[in-house]
């Protein structure tokens, strides 16, 4: 079995009111990977993915492109554990 990993990444930019979080739902679900993606209060976008660390690596190249209409600016990603405490990928509100 491929190693696990988690990571949380913030995305800077225009990432708000472009299907970024629908967009990054799908691409997670298609790589079969866990967690939840969120806008925050300042405009940014924050993602807190688990799977395979495979997985995980080329859905982070996706977050630092995102979707066509959106412009990112910066993506900082942080690795750690995996906590296993999620099933499926969701858009938190």
């Amino acid at each position: 079995m491929k190693e696990s990993v988690r990571v949380d990444i913030i995305v800077e930019g225009l990432v708000q009111g472009v299907f970024f979080r629908a967009n990054t739902r799908k691409v997670a679900e298609s790589l079969a990977l866990t967690g939840w993606v969120m806008n925050l209060p300042d405009g940014r976008v924050q993602i807190l993915a688990e799977g395979p660390s495979g997985k995980i690596e080329e859905f982070v190249r996706w977050c630092q492109k995102g979707p066509p209409f959106a412009r990112v600016d910066h993506a900082d990603v942080r690795w750690s554990e995996p906590t296993g405490e999620f099933t499926t990928f969701e858009i938190r509100h």
